[in-house]
């Protein structure tokens, strides 16, 4: 494939080492808080905005950052700061209960709910700590995953519900598939680190429900919102297309996130469904939410094709190129290094901050900056290193 003029060579392993380390350079100054921890919030040049409020999404996602840049460049801190990170989610945001509380502000909490997606994310945390050796992650991993069966599991449905009150024993009616996307990524997560086959049964089986079985409904795709019988909710959050956690209409980042999932599960269970949903998912959301006129992928569009969010976000087109590579890898097919190269490009010129290293969260519809908060609650760059990480696993194991 020719290389994009003027543009880095995106396909090679040295330019995604070296765009990890400029984002790693990022957050090596300022995110580490001595008294547990990270700080969370960030402006455009490091800045912390925010040093009390704590989210459980944050916390995890760190973990997940240092476990992996340790195992990645051997960094002994690294390691240090992912068991940091692990104590800080046993010390302050475990809750009596039982569960991990969602929000904590200095030494109050602010949400105390229990939240599938974000247990999701201590799985998540604890699979990748226990791979880098950390003590205790493999304990907190399978007493996540005990409260995960006892208090969001639902058999009859094949998949989780999303949240309780902070009491944990109030379950609210709402369903979504987005606690369920993520803990199928943290259930895989979870047999690769321990080799326990039932993470890996439980997550092809909740990947079916909603690529395969939910998504008939959906000309083939994953709707977000559900009743608590796991019927589609096709007006939830209707007036709220730009929700953080909940948005309304179909997601191609959540398409193509899915897509990438079963190409992971493919590579330890191989199953012809696997590559066939991947492809229409991802050929979907490609199709349906890439914006022809000022590029890039869509946040949004509606069941009638019609662009429901067309801002730019730093993880709906990282998750994308991710998707690519692993399909033109699996395929062959020069469509899908055509697509990881120009997701590339797009990010290249309008998400990637030159200056002050990692991504700029958000752009307008055109691709222009909006704001200065680079990394609030919930971002620090877990989607983008991931994606990085995730391609080179695939070129490794390739030889590439």
């Amino acid at each position: 494939m020719t290389q994009i003029p003027g543009k880095p060579d995106f396909g090679s392993e040295d330019f995604l080492t070296a765009h990890v380390e400029d984002i790693l350079g990022f957050y090596e100054p300022v995110a580490f808080d001595k008294d547990g921890g990270f700080f969370q919030h960030f402006l455009d040049d490091g800045t912390v905005y925010d040093r009390e409020t704590r989210h459980l999404v944050s916390s995890t996602r760190f973990v997940f950052n240092y476990a992996n840049a340790f195992l990645q460049t051997g960094r002994a801190h690294y390691r240090d700061w992912a068991a940091h990170g692990l104590r800080y989610l046993e010390t302050h945001h475990r809750t009596k209960e039982g569960h991990f509380l969602w929000q904590r502000k200095d030494d109050h909490i602010d949400d105390g709910r229990a939240m599938a997606y974000g247990h999701s994310f201590v799985i998540l945390a604890a699979a990748w700590a226990h791979r880098a050796g950390i003590d205790g992650a493999d304990r907190l991993l399978a007493e996540t995953w005990d409260y995960m069966e006892s208090h969001f599991f639902e058999p009859a449905h094949m998949a989780y519900a999303d949240e309780r009150d902070a009491s944990g024993k109030v379950l609210s009616p709402y369903r979504g598939q987005n606690a369920n996307m993520h803990t199928v990524e943290a259930l895989i997560a979870a047999f690769e680190a321990t080799g326990e086959t039932h993470y890996l049964d439980r997550g092809d089986d909740v990947a079916r429900q909603f690529t395969v079985t939910l998504a008939e409904a959906a000309e083939g795709q994953v709707w977000e919102h559900y009743t608590k019988d796991w019927q589609h909710d096709w007006t939830y959050n209707i007036d709220k297309p730009d929700d953080l956690f909940k948005p309304w209409g179909f997601q191609p980042g959540h398409q193509v996130e899915w897509a990438k999932l079963l190409l992971q599960l493919d590579m330890h269970r191989p199953a012809e469904w696997h590559l066939a949903t991947a492809k229409r998912l991802y050929d979907l959301a490609m199709t349906r939410g890439w914006d022809d006129v000022h590029g890039g992928l869509v946040y949004g569009y509606a069941p009638d094709g019609s662009f429901a969010d067309a801002h730019k976000y730093f993880w709906v087109q990282a998750e994308a190129l991710a998707t690519a590579w692993r399909l033109y890898d699996r395929t062959g097919e020069a469509r899908y290094r055509a697509d990881y190269d120009r997701l590339w490009g797009w990010s290249w010129d309008h998400l990637v901050d030159h200056k002050h290293g990692a991504w700029y969260r958000i752009t307008s519809p055109e691709g222009d900056w909006l704001e200065p908060y680079k990394s609030p609650a919930g971002k620090v760059d877990y989607h983008t290193m991931g994606a990085c990480w995730d391609v080179l696993s695939v070129m490794r194991a390739a030889g590439v």
